[in-house]
């Protein structure tokens, strides 16, 4: 039987009300998919609202000298996959039938799976059967509101990194993001790590939960996703 690992995009393509399209990152869902699929899984995808999930078309352009993501956006599977997502509340109570959940980034996420209850409660529910969760770049926020069984918030007391307040200056969306990451992070007591300089490769794991910085982390975040899921069997 092939293992299952159930990757949520975002279904979100405004960024904020500046008018620009956003949605999810091509090569933080390519690079890691392109990995795991090397290593035998089957990828499902899920988006809040289910169906296309919209891609970010400025990533598209910023990967043109990545083949695994220019591949990806070229594969027919893949691209029906995308389109034809499954909603996200369809997995409360199948968490089992996964790996791993994995949140990629784009600024998408930032707006829609922050407080999305169902992402919750399957992040949570999967974590607490033992399964691994992941998120990178902006995917992380979909980690900072998951609350387990004991009330402890799942990020707390865990190093962990994502998109770094300094990046995120640098792109100039600092005052476009309902709220900062890595400060939510911070402030919920997560142990916040990021590489030594913007735009560096940064994955960090702690047990079942793996995180990578930005999109240069995306092939090693992959890595790491099926190291994790090793070490928990």
């Amino acid at each position: 039987m092939t293992k299952k690992i159930l990757f949520v995009l975002t279904s979100h393509d405004q960024l904020g009300n500046t008018g620009e399209q956003t949605g999810w990152y091509a090569e933080e869902v390519a690079e890691p998919a392109t990995v795991l699929t090397r290593h035998g899984y089957e990828i499902v995808f899920a988006s809040p609202k289910g169906g296309k999930a919209p891609l970010d078309k400025g990533s598209v352009a910023a990967a043109k000298d990545h083949p695994n993501t220019v591949a990806f956006l070229a594969n027919k599977d893949y691209q029906h996959k995308v389109d034809h997502t499954h909603k996200v509340e369809e997995f409360i109570g199948r968490e089992k039938e996964f790996e791993a959940i994995v949140y990629p980034g784009g600024h998408g996420p930032m707006f829609d799976l922050e407080h999305n209850e169902a992402a919750l409660k399957v992040t949570a529910a999967a974590y607490e059967a033992g399964k691994v969760v992941a998120a990178v770049c902006h995917g992380p926020i979909a980690l900072t509101d998951v609350v387990l069984k004991d009330g402890t918030h799942l990020v707390k007391g865990k190093n962990v990194t994502g998109f770094s307040d300094d990046e995120e200056r640098a792109v100039g969306k600092e005052h476009v993001v309902p709220v900062l990451l890595e400060t939510k992070l911070r402030q919920l007591g997560a142990n916040y790590q990021k590489a030594d300089k913007d735009w560096g490769v940064k994955v960090v794991t702690d047990g079942r939960i793996v995180t990578g910085q930005n999109p240069a982390s995306a092939p090693a975040f992959g890595e790491a996703i099926h190291a994790a899921i090793q070490a928990a069997h």
